[in-house]
């Protein structure tokens, strides 16, 4: 009988966790109100300090991360824009030309110098190539710079990729913000998001038989090929090619919980619910998901320490902040442009503010999803499925609030911030994953992302800043607005949008 009541190791880690978590914060609690403040204010010299050292450089245990090396760029330049902090005029030189030589030049950018070519003397040694992530991450930290030579250094991408909802949301992300996306990128992405509801019911079914099945013989790439010279002239803006099944493969991947999993049959994830959600609206399908069930999966990540967890019975981890918090940002913006016809919470019913599904408010960066972030609806048109109800992204943006419809947070914005303050924050620089973890450049990037997030959850006109009692900590807390469906820094997002569509 005591083996049938002792806890499990899934139990046990997360009673682990709650005692670290209650022990910061009952210490936190009987702290004078001055201490009270110091621990809730944001150490941003501390932080950019952290972060601009290591985009300088980095120790040798950094040698495991060799393929990421943009995704480290992201990451830190990510996280000082964030904060309104800009990095000397030679760091970015030498940033851009760092990422310049992880381009291939046949297109894409790989993890590193040397590692993007197939004919380079690397290629007798490894058989990396051109990859989705780091393409987006490259492509990010150049958006992030700014200014006519970061951005004017994105010269082709790459043909070829993988088979999951991160490649098709890298793919779909970076076609969209250089002003390329067409209808060959996005061919049957929603239907591999969509299918996966239907497999992850079903575990007979593997992947492979349900990719042969529904695509039979095409492919579900979801690899890029542009063309274009290295200045954007007007003759030659860019075409994607060679993607067929990004909708497919997105529909695919809706399960049975309601979230999106990496591909089929899998279990939902924060990590690609978010990018499934993104893809869907950045190619106009996002009507064709689940959307109520993707909330009710996605309200109830939320933990007892005020974090996000990224999977059912998982422990928390400040990343998901964004991953997850960003969802609600999303969703929030969705509905904006629904007007009174806002998205049910469960059930077919509409939000009510005082239901227990709701008391854990929601979030949902109102800054995101910019009216012209949707260059061109054209291949909307081709679709079969019906689109009488079908969000156009071109109306989801940062100037159109007018009229839209009230939607009060579905997260806990607060204990959201108070997780990130308290137990995720290094007040020596860095943010982490939670209590008893090192800080890292990962966590510090998408902590801070969430924070941003939080901060402007019950904003209701996109043009006014937060409200004192919406910024946890003193109002110098206050981050800058990101756009949610790129994670880059408004800004940044509305400069490279007019570079590239101009060019």
């Amino acid at each position: 009988m005591e083996s049938l009541t002792s806890p499990t190791v899934t139990q046990r880690d997360q009673l682990l966790v709650e005692q670290q978590v209650f022990s910061l914060f009952k210490t936190f609690y009987n702290m004078p109100p001055s201490s009270q403040s110091f621990m809730l204010e944001l150490q941003r010299e501390n932080h950019v300090e952290y972060l601009t050292n290591g985009l300088k450089q980095l120790g040798p245990s950094f040698c495991v991360l060799d393929a990421n090396r943009p995704w480290i760029c992201y990451w830190i330049l990510h996280s000082i824009a964030l904060m309104d902090e800009f990095v000397d005029p030679e760091l970015e030189d030498n940033t851009i030309d760092f990422l310049s030589r992880c381009e291939d030049p046949n297109g894409g950018y790989g993890g590193g110098p040397g590692q993007a070519s197939k004919f380079g003397i690397l290629s007798l040694l490894t058989s990396n190539m051109p990859h989705l992530a780091t393409t987006y991450a490259a492509v990010n930290s150049l958006v992030t710079l700014g200014g006519d030579k970061a951005l004017s250094s994105v010269n082709r991408m790459h043909d070829g990729g993988e088979i999951d909802v991160r490649a098709c949301y890298t793919a779909i992300s970076v076609a969209s913000l250089l002003n390329i996306l067409d209808d060959k990128l996005v061919q049957n992405v929603g239907n591999y998001i969509l299918r996966c509801f239907k497999v992850g019911s079903h575990s007979s079914f593997s992947s492979t038989t349900v990719l042969s099945e529904h695509v039979g013989k095409e492919s579900v790439s979801c690899g890029l090929k542009i063309f274009k010279n290295a200045k954007r002239d007007q003759n030659l803006v860019g075409h994607f090619v060679s993607v067929t099944g990004s909708i497919a493969h997105i529909l695919n991947c809706q399960t049975y919980e309601g979230g999106i999993s990496g591909e089929p049959g899998s279990e939902a994830h924060g990590g690609y619910t978010f990018c499934g959600l993104a893809t869907m609206i950045l190619i106009n399908e996002v009507d064709r998901l689940d959307l109520s069930s993707l909330i009710d999966w996605v309200v109830f990540r939320q933990g007892v320490e005020g974090g996000f967890q990224g999977r059912t019975n998982k422990l928390v981890d400040g990343c998901y902040s964004f991953w997850q918090g960003g969802i609600f940002a999303l969703i929030k913006r969705l509905n904006s442009t629904k007007g009174e016809r806002s998205i049910p919470l469960g059930d077919g019913e509409d939000s009510d503010p005082e239901s227990p599904r709701t008391t854990a408010s929601s979030d949902a960066t109102e800054e995101g999803l910019n009216k012209d972030l949707s260059q061109d609806d054209s291949h909307s048109q081709k679709d079969h499925h019906d689109t009488s109800s079908r969000v156009n992204v071109a109306d989801i943006g940062h100037n159109s609030s007018k009229g839209h419809a009230k939607v009060n947070p579905l997260f806990n914005s607060l204990a959201l911030q108070q997780y990130i303050l308290l137990c995720s924050q290094d007040l020596n620089g860095g943010l982490r994953d939670k209590p008893g973890k090192s800080r890292d450049h990962y966590h510090t990037c998408y902590c801070l992302s969430g924070l941003s997030v939080c901060q402007r959850s019950w904003l209701e006109d996109e043009d006014a800043p937060p409200l004192p009692h919406a910024v946890l900590g003193p109002y110098s807390n206050l981050l800058e607005p990101i756009h949610p469906l790129y994670n880059v820094v408004l800004d940044r997002y509305q400069e490279a949008h007019e570079f590239y569509t101009s060019s």
